[in-house]
């Protein structure tokens, strides 16, 4: 798999991430075990992990493959804080208590002495940014922390953000939303980490799973739409706009003989700015599936389909990429 730097730093990753986000909870030991093992195979470096997916169960099992069946020095280890974890004091937001508190139990959980990548997984509105910063820095000097970045930041946020951590170099990415069917961070997001070297990790790559064309006809019963807890998730994406891009993609994976997964990934991978997409599965079989990208660059004629049918509209001061 080919390995990009993310953003200005010199960190390489692998131009796919894995996430976690069902372990512990959805998926089994033995499924990301496999999971696991398939990726690294195929080259992957990226893990993307955070506190509180599966209530602290994706770290711990993630942390109990670490070294066992993937040597900890062969992976680009990620993961997140902020997000509330309990009702103490310091059981979430982005206070220096807080940040640090999180981020030794995440240590703990995945048993390791230090991640390369802590991401700050949201604007804290209640907290000065110099001293969620100021906590970041903390980190990186005690030698806990490699690498830092931000999730679910605005443009304005993610600006502001990095200027203000620019001398201390630490900051390097941001991890947000970004497919066919949501591009809005093209607006003010992406024009931000151009210009400050932040490299762009998006989440939800497959549009939470529309964009595999599953949900063209019905709701697959194993499907995260047939769940009472990711309904709501993957239906705000089943709209009419959304059906049009779907069969766009469709059409696409028809003519080169490939699926609209690949095709999907494959177009927000190559973006401007984006260092690796993250994706999710719920078992090897479906990994496969994603990986099958690596292999696909898009024709251009194609992108500019795919480009046009799924166009954001921008308004004054916006400024469109070229």
């Amino acid at each position: 798999m080919e390995q990009r730097h993310l953003g200005r730093s010199g960190l390489r990753v692998s131009r796919m991430g894995l996430g976690t986000l069902t372990w512990g909870a959805d998926t089994d030991a033995d499924a990301a075990a496999a999971q696991l093992a398939l990726f690294t195979e195929s080259g992957g470096t990226l893990l993307d992990t955070a506190d509180i997916y599966a209530d602290g169960e994706a770290e711990r099992m993630l942390g109990a493959l670490l070294g066992d069946l993937v040597p900890r020095e062969h992976v680009v280890l990620a993961t997140k804080a902020v997000a509330r974890r309990h009702d103490g004091p310091f059981g979430g937001g982005a206070s220096r208590g807080a940040l640090l508190s999180a981020l030794e139990g995440s240590l703990r959980r995945l048993r390791v002495d230090h991640v390369d990548l802590w991401q700050l997984h949201a604007w804290d509105e209640s907290v000065p940014l110099e001293e969620t910063l100021a906590a970041v820095d903390t980190a990186v000097a005690a030698g806990k922390v490699r690498y830092a970045g931000v999730s679910n930041y605005s443009g304005w946020q993610t600006a502001t953000a990095a200027a203000r951590q620019a001398r201390a170099g630490a900051l390097v990415s941001t991890q947000v939303e970004y497919s066919l069917l949501e591009r809005g961070i093209e607006r003010e997001v992406v024009p931000a980490c151009l210009h400050h070297g932040l490299g762009v990790l998006p989440w939800a790559p497959l549009g939470r799973g529309v964009l595999t064309g599953k949900y063209r006809a019905n709701t697959p019963a194993d499907s995260r739409g047939a769940s009472a807890v990711f309904a709501p998730y993957v239906e705000r994406h089943r709209t009419d706009r959304a059906a049009r891009i779907v069969q766009a993609v469709a059409t696409a994976a028809d003519g080169l003989g490939t699926s609209p997964l690949a095709v999907a990934l494959a177009w927000v991978r190559d973006r401007p700015g984006v260092v690796a997409p993250v994706v999710g599965a719920r078992d090897a079989a479906q990994l496969r599936g994603s990986l099958a990208a690596e292999e696909l660059t898009l024709p251009a004629a194609i992108r500019s389909a795919l480009d046009d049918v799924s166009a954001v509209e921008f308004g004054y001061p916006e400024r469109r990429l070229h």
